[in-house]
């Protein structure tokens, strides 16, 4: 799999393009349609996924469906699977996606390099922190691709977890 990064948009948001043969899938549209579409012309785009609903990750949400006729959240491949687990805590809706066989998470706003999201922009410390225990369970080898800035890996973020709270 092949993966891009896209920083788009006055916040510099992450839009990630996974690409596998012809196919490629999207991961938080965020503002710049027309750079998300120069980056999948030569793709068939078979779903988008959005981790939360903040506007920017989202801001290209609805061109990118009705242009590619898709559906958020949905994929219509065999060829990306991944698992989507529920992370609340920067908002109530927060998801991450978890592709286990290629060991990469997409956490949007939920962890970063060398931090977590906020809590006051629809979340709250108490699924935070919740979420946090939860993903202590997966493997420490997993990259982390978050909603802003650089990747990282989950086990160097774990051994951060405990300052959070």
């Amino acid at each position: 799999m092949d993966i891009k990064t896209l920083v788009v948009g006055a916040l510099e948001t992450n839009c990630y393009i996974l690409k596998i043969d012809d196919e490629c899938l999207i991961i938080d549209p965020g503002d710049d349609f027309n750079k998300i579409k120069e980056a999948v012309k030569d793709y068939k785009v078979v779903g988008c996924l959005v981790t939360h609903f903040h506007p920017d990750h989202i801001g290209s949400l609805e061109e990118v469906l009705s242009t590619y006729d898709i559906d958020v959240n949905k994929v219509n491949s065999n060829k990306f699977k991944f698992e989507t687990i529920e992370t609340p805590g920067h908002t109530f809706d927060s998801k991450t996606f978890y592709f286990k066989t290629k060991h990469l998470m997409f956490t949007g706003d939920f962890i970063f390099n060398n931090s977590i999201g906020r809590t006051d922009l629809g979340g709250n410390d108490k699924d935070m922190i919740e979420s946090l225990e939860m993903l202590k369970s997966y493997p420490d080898d997993i990259t982390i691709y978050p909603g802003h800035g650089p990747s990282t890996n989950l086990g160097e973020e774990k051994k951060r977890f405990s300052l959070y709270y």
